[in-house]
């Protein structure tokens, strides 16, 4: 468990611990509507709401993706939106990427860590403006697929380890504009994978002390209950329109963040 770092003014009291609930609702509530893990936005709600650092932030959020992923796939599975395969297959990287990640997040300043962090929310959000999402486009697996598919691992683990966001956030966009997969099954692998992704980072932290573990364990239970709402909202909402409210939560997210970093000091 790791204690506030220097720049880490955090609230006190009740207000605190309902922040971290609030944080989970809206974060859970966003991961089941767009197949994520929440942390692209619980990680910003942490540092404004909460007053966490970026490190703290990231692991907090990780470890609250765990409960939130495992319960946003089931309800994927159940709806049939999850290829079990493919799923498979990225996960196996993923999970290689994820220790790579949390190495790298004990070694890269706070400054750079959170100016990296907004610029993949800002690619993102662009991405997904562009892409138009083809709901009911299957799966198909060949030995280039293959091999795609363990590079989309590798990097959603890296991402994952190091923003604490699940890496959702690159393996949703990823599945639709070059695979070519129905977003619904997009959203669905994607939670899935985050299963065992957030599970070996947030190890990983937890022997590195970086974690709150009782913070993400808040937010994870409050995500974990607003995550079945959200993907009943993600089956009711046209694709083009999920991608277009998605791009613009990661634009107001990075715009937040970037009044935050430049109001913060370089060290």
């Amino acid at each position: 468990m790791t204690a506030p770092g220097p720049g880490d003014s955090r609230p006190t009291g009740a207000w605190y611990w309902i922040a971290l609930i609030v944080t989970g609702l809206i974060g859970g509530l966003l991961s089941g509507l767009f197949g994520v893990g929440g942390g692209i936005v619980m990680v910003p709600l942490l540092i404004s709401l909460a007053r966490m650092d970026q490190r703290r932030a990231s692991t907090t959020s990780l470890a609250a993706i765990v409960p939130t992923s495992i319960v946003g796939s089931l309800t994927y599975l159940a709806n049939g939106h999850i290829d079990l395969v493919a799923g498979a297959i990225i996960a196996a990287g993923a999970v290689v990427g994820s220790v790579i990640g949390t190495n790298l997040l004990r070694r890269i300043p706070l400054f750079w860590l959170r100016w990296l962090f907004i610029a993949l929310l800002v690619v993102v959000a662009v991405r997904m403006v562009i892409v138009e999402p083809d709901r009911g486009a299957a799966l198909e697996l060949s030995l280039i697929v293959v091999l795609g598919y363990l590079a989309l691992g590798l990097a959603m683990g890296v991402a994952s380890g190091l923003f604490g966001i699940g890496g959702g956030v690159i393996a949703v966009p990823a599945l639709v504009a070059v695979f070519g997969v129905s977003d619904l099954i997009a959203k669905g692998t994607s939670l899935l994978v985050l299963v065992p992704t957030s599970i070996v980072g947030t190890i990983a932290n937890a022997r590195a002390r970086l974690v709150d573990l009782p913070a993400g364990l808040v937010v994870g239970i409050a995500a974990t209950l607003a995550a079945v709402p959200g993907v009943a909202l993600a089956v009711l909402i046209p694709p083009r329109l999920s991608s277009i409210l998605f791009a613009v939560l990661l634009v107001l997210a990075a715009a937040q963040l970037t009044v935050r970093a430049l109001r913060t000091k370089r060290p």
